[in-house]
């Protein structure tokens, strides 16, 4: 078979079989018996031309339920929300879009320059005082923290909140596992950690307790409250965090939070299928030679000029193994850039105003639920995400508004025991007035 685009050519080929000292590709696999060896045709297609399997292509894509054609009420760590036409644009550079890692500071300025301004965002937004180069997701980067808490401790248990991304919980539990770290749920209560639960279930050998903020149900933790908890018994006190909700909301630090994690896919990152995330990780000053991943640091050459350096580097690529924090060897670095670009492009008041946006509208939708005759699962203060009870399955609710184009909220019933037909609606700053109200009223015709 001859490929058009495969640079390998016939005396390629030949040259690489006389190398290895066999006559032909066949011979290669002659110690497999010919008894189970597959000679036959494969159960595919026949080749088409480049059009017509380019217009196949896109027949099959059509199939599927996308933001452009449909209205998003789903949320659950991954939300649709307005991104500048610059952040595709800064991204597609050559210079960015191809880059790996910056090894090389003389000849990656650009790059680390790029990654220390998302460093530096972060930590404003975050009010914390250092922040990496960003993490694989905010699953990953919250199971680091955990990790991290456990070895500056020395203690083996973990307390989670029950209302954190069950995702989240799972990736935190599956690191917890190897480290032989016992990791415990608090129960919530009315949607928000169960406070008196957690009192009695600290103790001097905690290491962390981790809430989310805003939590999975988009409720607010009672921060002040927790904090003052975890602090007694010297654990340390962890948040993930959506970074958005910090353009409006108290951000983690001021409350005496000890490492914030979160996923900065609302700034400048497509919802995709899920994927691929960026993940951020910020800290407290006596907590930064501890960070996993990489930092980037601002200095100055011999001549006196501003640059940026890799620096405080705690992985096992590039110090003792046994002295490394972490084994991620690698940060999100063009995903983080896309996070820099949005923030720019809306700079501190748009950040705000896109945050107040989300509270706002998700606010209206809820009173207009209420007003529909539907249940409010947990009523208080939240971000751009609330609960709703169902009289019948969400799953089947979900399909039957698909058909009207219109994407439909998470089923909690997957997760959590207790909310059966519970569903958890995300309304953020590009849904329309128009939209809300017709997603309500069709949610009524359905649930009737």
């Amino acid at each position: 078979m001859k490929h058009r685009y495969l640079p390998l050519t016939e005396s390629d080929k030949n040259a690489m079989l006389e190398s290895i000292g066999v006559s032909s590709i066949d011979e290669l696999f002659s110690d497999i018996p010919e008894k189970v060896r597959f000679t036959g045709e494969y159960n595919i297609k026949k080749a088409k031309p480049e059009t017509a399997l380019m217009k196949e292509l896109a027949q099959m894509a059509a199939k599927n339920a996308d933001l452009k054609r449909n209205t998003s009420f789903i949320g659950a760590g991954v939300y649709d929300h307005y991104i500048p036409v610059i952040v595709d644009h800064v991204l597609s550079r050559s210079e960015f879009y191809t880059a790996y890692t910056p090894y090389q500071p003389e000849i990656s300025q650009g790059e680390l320059q790029a990654i220390f301004e998302f460093q530096t965002m972060i930590s404003e937004l975050t009010g914390m005082e250092v922040a990496n180069s960003s993490m694989y997701d905010g699953g990953t980067a919250l199971a680091e923290a955990a990790m991290l808490s456990a070895g500056h401790t020395r203690r083996k248990k973990i307390l989670i909140s029950s209302a954190v991304h069950p995702e989240y919980k799972d990736v935190v539990k599956t690191y917890a596992k190897g480290q032989y770290i016992d990791v415990v749920e608090v129960p919530y209560k009315d949607g928000v950690t169960d406070i008196d639960a957690l009192k009695g279930m600290t103790s001097e050998d905690v290491a962390a307790v981790i809430v989310q903020y805003p939590n999975f149900f988009g409720g607010l933790e009672s921060m002040k409250e927790i904090e003052a908890i975890v602090h007694e018994n010297k654990s340390l006190f962890v948040v993930s965090s959506n970074p958005l909700a910090l353009g409006a909301l108290t951000p983690p630090g001021k409350f005496g939070a000890d490492i914030v994690t979160g996923d900065a896919q609302p700034f400048g990152i497509p919802t995709a299928f899920g994927g691929p995330h960026c993940g951020y990780f910020a800290v407290t000053g006596k907590l930064m030679r501890k960070v996993p991943g990489r930092l980037v640091g601002q200095t100055k050459d011999d001549q006196g000029r501003r640059g940026f350096v890799l620096t405080l580097q705690a992985r096992e690529q590039h110090i003792r193994r046994d002295k490394a924090t972490s084994n991620i060897c690698s940060n999100q670095a063009l995903n983080a850039l896309a996070a820099s670009v949005a923030m720019t492009a809306l700079g501190k008041k748009g950040v705000r105003e896109m945050a107040v946006s989300n509270i706002q509208k998700a606010h209206y939708a809820k009173q207009k639920f209420k007003e529909n005759g539907f249940e409010i699962a947990f009523e208080g203060h939240s971000f751009n995400e609330f609960v709703v009870k169902l009289n019948k399955p969400v799953k089947e609710v979900n399909q039957k508004l698909l058909k009207k184009d219109i994407i439909g909220g998470y089923d909690l019933g997957r997760d959590f025991s207790g909310l059966e037909n519970h569903m958890l609606i995300a309304v953020t700053e590009l849904r329309t007035k128009e939209e809300i109200d017709t997603f309500v009223k069709e949610m009524g015709d359905i649930n009737a």
